[in-house]
């Protein structure tokens, strides 16, 4: 009998082990999945979904084309592109969820490493320690500078959160124009009188079809010479072969925790171009991601089995 009313409840496909999510409501099953080859249960039965995190896009969508029952997909990345090109497989009425409040910590945390350590010749001190080799001088600083954020979500705004203190004016672009307490944000459209204006840009917008490649040779050019590139978002919100060339040419210097393609292979041009530095898509991958993944998770379980309404919907199919 009691087989039988397990069945009955709602079934939840989970990365972490519920047991070491916390209280969770009873009145849900719960299977841990985590991108392996074999699935823990039928996924016809799924009814609310959790993508492993960092597993590809591949994985991501495996069981989704079998999820006919499915009501909820939750993802524990700021984007949603690993499964928005699957969303045709689900019934109707499914709610994609990102994982807003997860990310933004260390995402702005890596932003502000990346900008610093660029800026302030870092990855030479490095090699010169390496080689035994003084590289004093004059670098170049933060305060002063204006720093452009385009993609102006709750990532842009941890990023200028933590800009603040260093003395730099910040400038904020989103998809449409609208006040924030900070200051106006600007419209993706005035992009072309916003970047030669600008000594660093900061790319945290999500990939989609108006960002897919948004960073083209045009793009690129309307930077100012010396500008620096600092790409937090997705690797193809940038084209890496017009990239290349402006880094080549010394006219531009990039920071980018993102590639296209990734993981960056061996042999890539990327790897020794001048001016770069590269980290392997770590913005959110850091000791604050479980906590803060654990508490969203928690949060949308109770809603759910509550029948409230959920946080971070991006779209519903």
């Amino acid at each position: 009998m009691a087989d039988t009313l397990l069945n009955h409840r709602p079934q939840v496909w989970l990365p972490i082990p519920a047991e070491e999510i916390g209280p969770l409501p009873t009145d849900l099953d719960y299977v841990f999945w985590n991108g392996a080859d074999a699935f823990p249960a039928d996924p016809s039965t799924a009814a609310f979904y959790v993508v492993p995190y960092m597993k590809g896009a591949e994985v991501a969508a495996r069981p989704l084309p079998r999820m006919t029952g499915l009501r909820v997909v939750q993802t524990l990345s700021a984007g949603t592109d690993q499964v928005a090109g699957h969303l045709g497989h689900l019934p109707p009425g499914v709610r994609l969820c990102n994982a807003r409040g997860v990310h933004e910590a260390s995402t702005a945390e890596l932003t502000l490493a990346l900008t610093l350590a660029s800026l302030r010749g870092i990855p030479r001190f490095v090699r010169g320690q390496d080689a035994e080799e003084w590289h004093d001088g004059f670098y170049p600083a933060l305060a002063d500078k204006s720093v452009l954020i385009i993609g102006y979500g709750s990532i842009g705004s941890a990023i200028e959160d933590r800009l603040t203190p260093f003395e730099c004016d910040v400038v904020r672009v989103a998809r449409t124009a609208r006040p924030s307490p900070r200051g106006p944000v600007h419209a993706l459209a005035e992009l072309p009188e916003l970047l030669p204006e600008a000594d660093v840009v900061v790319l945290s917008t999500p990939l989609t079809e108006a960002t897919r490649g948004l960073v083209g040779a045009e793009f690129l050019s309307r930077m100012k010479d010396g500008a620096l590139l600092v790409n937090v978002a997705r690797g193809p919100v940038v084209d890496t072969k017009a990239l290349l060339a402006e880094l080549e040419s010394g006219r531009l210097r990039a920071a980018l925790d993102v590639t296209d393609p990734e993981p960056l292979p061996a042999g890539h041009p990327l790897w020794h171009a001048p001016g770069l530095l590269i980290s392997p898509h770590v913005g959110g991958s850091t000791s604050a991601f479980l906590p803060r993944a654990k508490r969203l998770l928690r949060a949308q379980l109770f809603r759910f089995a509550t029948g409230e309404p959920l946080s971070n919907v991006v779209t519903t199919t």
